[in-house]
């Protein structure tokens, strides 16, 4: 069996990598002021600005992070509803792709989505992607741990929030699967507060038992396709339950009786580079984290019926917590043959449009903003 199949969908867990990516595609950088100017001189003529793309810089944590800021047609001088996009795990950059193997393109979709509704979007390189790169982390990625991601995430709403076109009163932030986390994180920190949080696909468990999860239906689908024996799988799970419990108590791994794709990812997962990562996601219960959101905001959550990686069965509890925070709609909303990467089912990795019911799900949750 090729059980790279396996670990592909697990590594969707994994948190940095060691190599950077390519360089993502220039755009014009400018910065607030040149921005502002180029517009007051559009203002004087009385036309519409036409939508642009503009690379964005901004710091944290000693390390200079660039994005994409697209910003839609709109009249001089008005205000647009803005919205900061966050990727999900692993080494996933502005566009949501992980180059070369991996290159949904979800963000860059997302982006263009929320831009039909007049909603400007920031989407970044976070630590170890695309222009970004390794910063103040370059040799020592074990440093790295989840607060670190957060903080970047917040300089990056700053950011949005402080551009000439930039809506303060209609700020939002979009997140897809470990970003949906990140987002309820980045909520709590930053000022304003989030008008709207549109959680896509989001972790809506602790990190090891989402991946427990995927490796466990993983071996379920192995046995049924006969690659692997009842016996062997049952070892696995096992195994793997038993390294989960032992690396949150801070007991060594064993990971011997595991298969060699399996017990390689865990031993990079519990590795130098990664550990202090994992630990602090995995300690975080996302539910928890939605019962602080701000009451009356306005929250999306998806869930696709092929997506398994976040099952639409693991959501209940998420929703409960947002409940009782006493956020407003539009809520679940379950996407009919939609994948982890918003993609209709059976879609090729790399295909770049979004399943129609993603898309609707975005319009709606953009309509009190929409231009």
């Amino acid at each position: 069996m090729r059980w790279r199949s396996l670990a592909t969908a697990a590594l969707l867990a994994a948190v940095t990598a060691t190599g950077l990516a390519a360089p993502a595609a220039s755009a014009a950088e400018s910065g607030p002021a040149e921005a502002a100017a180029a517009e007051a001189a559009t203002a004087q003529a009385g036309a519409v600005v036409p939508a642009a793309d503009r690379e964005i810089r901004f710091t944290a944590d000693g390390t200079t992070a660039y994005g994409t800021l697209h910003v839609p047609a709109h009249r001089a001088g008005h205000r647009l509803p803005a919205a900061l996009l966050l990727p999900g795990s692993g080494p996933t950059d502005r566009d949501g792709d992980e180059p070369p193997a991996l290159t949904p393109g979800t963000l860059a979709a997302v982006a263009g989505t929320l831009g039909e509704d007049g909603v400007m979007t920031l989407r970044f390189d976070k630590y170890f992607t695309g222009r970004t790169g390794a910063g103040a982390y370059q040799g020592d990625p074990g440093r790295l741990d989840l607060a670190a991601f957060t903080r970047q995430a917040a300089a990056a709403y700053t950011t949005l929030r402080d551009q000439p076109e930039a809506d303060r009163h209609a700020m939002l932030v979009v997140g897809h699967s470990e970003g949906g986390l990140q987002a309820m994180l980045v909520a709590r920190t930053v000022r304003p507060a989030p008008a709207g949080l549109a959680l896509l696909a989001p972790q809506d468990e602790r990190l090891l038992d989402v991946l427990a999860a995927q490796l466990d239906a993983q071996l379920d689908q192995a046995v049924v396709a006969g690659q692997v024996t009842e016996e062997a799988a049952r070892t696995n799970r096992t195994a793997l339950a038993a390294a989960v419990a032992d690396f949150r108590a801070g007991r060594p791994v064993d990971t011997s009786a595991l298969l060699p794709p399996l017990a390689e990812l865990l031993n990079a997962l519990f590795g130098p580079n990664n550990a202090r990562f994992v630990r602090s996601d995995d300690a975080v219960y996302p539910p928890e984290v939605a019962r602080e959101v701000r009451p009356g905001t306005r929250v999306t959550v998806t869930c696709g019926t092929a997506d398994a990686n976040v099952p639409c069965g693991t959501v209940p509890p998420l929703l409960d917590a947002l409940a009782r925070a006493h956020t407003s709609g539009p809520g679940l909303r379950t996407l009919d043959g939609v994948d982890h990467f918003l993609h209709p089912a059976g879609t090729p990795v790399d295909g770049h449009a979004l399943a129609p019911a993603a898309v609707a799900a975005l319009h709606e949750f953009a309509r009190p903003w929409k231009q």
